[in-house]
């Protein structure tokens, strides 16, 4: 009888904890949808067409295109042509951000693309696969009565791709052509207040310089940043969470510390995993504030990727230590064939953001996606993550599925136990299932809110309150993963419950002054739980 109420007073804590998760869950998801704005800006900026006609002006000062010392300006090329202003002389300037506003270091990074209006003209057409050269450069200031200070200075190559949905003949003269956007240029900080953008179109008939390319009208740029309100509630948030983590990891690893043996596998990769969610928490982001820090971009990128190769190996583990027989089992080496991948996959994609980003650090105009053999790489890249993804999802839907069965079949045995035991044991299945479905569930709910976010047009309205959905996902399931660590540490921390084996009456061998811990799930203070056994037993069958 005593042992029927401890495992249902268990069982209801459980269910307790999984209603507290799932209310924070939904507060995650609110804060991002009703409080925070939408995650970036993308704000449209027209370049300017200056004239620079003095000798070696690509070394000398910048054109701005308005305010007190702007450069003189050209209205189209006709004007150009008639003054007989040459190609080499033009510069397209561009201040960033519009007239009467500032930048912000709590817009954190600045992405921009670029798209050329061409117009067609039957003795300057579009060549097929054309390619146009960049001589850009950048440059910042604090203060608008201030020198400009180069940032970085390249000369890049785009490959052109557009279409003319019209037949080319002379009444369609004058007619732009429909180009794609052209990858321009990242920088992983906003430091300052004013940017400066000139882009020169340096022509050179003998090196086949930019000849034929159409007859370019104008550049314009989109230029999209983080924006500050929803910057602050991403910081809020990991300053709150990186405590919570914590403190749950010095009690989890303290429970294990005071066991009489060593840890088992599971329980490294779950400390492990709380490792590197923390790594993620920890809110450096801070000192991006004050400091130009260009490489937080690739920073994070690493912090997530060490994460999610930990997520996917404790899903691995996880379910292979609930299949596996008593040979092979707790040991590491046993899981190489799966884990392998995953650590060669996180390398590869950790080279394949260095080559982007990485370089970006010393030149923010470079791109893999301009050349052809990049563009390729970078596709293949894509397809193949999204189709091992699917894959993944559905092996380890496979694992879940072998799991249950296992469990399952065993417990028909269950009935010849003592009532107290059939029910510890009932409890400890309970409590290993909902897991299982609450892994598969935050899987999910990840790829189906992305999905969701991408098709979207960013934002819900419902009478009076607008819902952000973009920064309800990116708030949602950040906050999600965090509490998903939090309860595998919760719920999977070493018990100190003692259950005798010998039993009479249905009485649990269990002190009246020692405190049953929710937390029996895995291990016990000598050894694995009948959960494992249960499974091993299952598997050598």
């Amino acid at each position: 009888m005593a042992g029927a109420i401890i495992e249902n007073m268990s069982t209801r804590k459980l269910c307790i904890v999984g209603g507290i998760l799932l209310v924070l869950q939904v507060i995650a998801f609110l804060v991002g949808g009703l409080i925070a704005p939408s995650p970036t800006t993308a704000v449209p900026y027209m370049s300017v067409k200056c004239i620079d006609v003095r000798k070696n002006h690509h070394k000398t000062k910048w054109l701005m295109p308005w305010g007190p010392n702007h450069c003189k300006k050209l209205k189209d090329f006709d004007e150009a042509v008639s003054r007989q202003i040459e190609a080499n002389d033009i510069v397209f300037a561009v201040h960033i951000p519009l007239p009467s506003k500032e930048m912000s270091p709590w817009f954190q990074f600045m992405l921009f693309i670029m798209q050329l209006d061409i117009a067609f003209k039957m003795d300057n057409d579009l060549k097929e696969n054309a390619e146009i050269t960049l001589d850009v450069s950048l440059a910042y200031r604090d203060n608008m009565f201030d020198d400009w200070e180069e940032i970085a200075h390249a000369i890049e190559i785009r490959k052109l791709k557009c279409t003319f949905g019209s037949p080319k003949t002379v009444e369609s003269e004058g007619r732009h052509y429909d180009c794609d956007f052209l990858p321009f240029m990242e920088i992983g900080s906003v430091a300052h207040k004013y940017y400066l953008i000139n882009i020169r179109l340096p022509v050179n008939d003998r090196k086949g310089i930019n000849v034929g390319i159409g007859e370019i009208k104008d550049i314009r740029l989109v230029g999209i940043h983080q924006n500050g309100g929803f910057t602050k509630v991403w910081f809020a948030m990991k300053t709150f969470l990186t405590p919570s983590i914590l403190i749950i990891m010095v009690w989890y690893w303290r429970r294990i510390t005071l066991m009489t043996r060593a840890p088992v596998l599971l329980e490294k990769v779950i400390f492990a995993l709380g490792i590197s969610m923390t790594f993620i928490n920890i809110p450096v982001e801070w000192f991006s504030i004050g400091f130009d820090w260009t490489w937080m971009l690739l920073f994070g990128d690493i912090r997530q990727g060490i994460f999610y190769a930990m997520l996917l190996s404790f899903w691995i583990i996880f379910c292979g230590e609930h299949m596996m027989d008593q040979n092979e089992r707790n040991r590491l080496s046993g899981y190489w064939k799966q884990v392998g991948p995953i650590a060669v996959g996180s390398f590869c994609l950790f080279i394949f953001d260095m080559c982007e980003r990485g370089v970006q650090l010393k030149n923010p105009f470079y791109s893999i996606w301009t050349t052809e053999v990049g563009t390729e790489l970078a596709m293949a890249f894509i397809i193949v993550a999204g189709i091992c993804l699917c894959l993944y999802f559905l092996f380890l839907c496979f694992m879940v599925f072998q799991v249950f069965r296992n469990i399952s079949g065993k417990q028909s045995s269950l009935p010849a136990m003592s009532k107290a035991r059939r029910l510890h044991y009932e409890g400890l299945i309970f409590r290993f299932k909902f897991l299982m479905l609450i892994t598969l569930a935050c899987a999910a709910m990840t790829v189906i809110f992305f999905i969701v976010s991408q098709v979207t047009e960013g934002h819900w309205k419902w009478g009076d309150i607008t819902i952000q959905v973009n920064s309800a996902f990116f708030t949602g399931i950040y906050g999600m993963w965090n509490l998903y660590v939090f309860a595998l540490m919760f719920l999977y921390a070493p018990s100190h419950k003692n259950y005798g084996e010998d039993q009479s009456n249905g009485d649990l061998g269990v002190n009246s002054g020692e405190e049953l811990q929710l937390t029996t799930t895995i291990t016990h203070v000598d050894g694995p739980t009948e959960v494992y056994k249960l499974a091993r037993k299952e598997a050598q069958e």
